[in-house]
């Protein structure tokens, strides 16, 4: 599950607006804005809604892997490619592109 934090931060990389990521996850932009402002958290069916939508909009949420949370971007198609062509020899590589 993200946090406030990632939240915030995922809807700039994405850039889109509260408003618009509360209509598309179909939850009141004052949750959004509380949530990121660590002001009130919201309940859990809430927080995967909100990480749904910004995931469908190419964020990707980074777990506690030593170094902290995060989040990125996915990688465009062309980046894709390119890191796939550097990638070949070492097996199978993951699906991140952007629809």
């Amino acid at each position: 599950m993200i946090t406030g934090s990632q939240c915030r931060a995922g809807r700039a990389l994405v850039e889109v607006s509260r408003a618009k990521l509360a209509g598309r996850a179909s939850v009141d932009a004052s949750t959004i804005e509380k949530f990121e402002h660590n002001l009130e958290q919201p309940a859990p069916h809430e927080i995967e809604v909100i990480q749904g939508a910004l995931e469908e909009l190419g964020a990707v949420f980074l777990r506690e892997n030593g170094g902290g949370i995060g989040v990125r971007l996915k990688f465009t198609s062309a980046e894709a490619k390119q890191i796939a062509r550097l990638e070949g020899e070492g097996g199978i590589v993951a699906s991140d592109r952007v629809p």
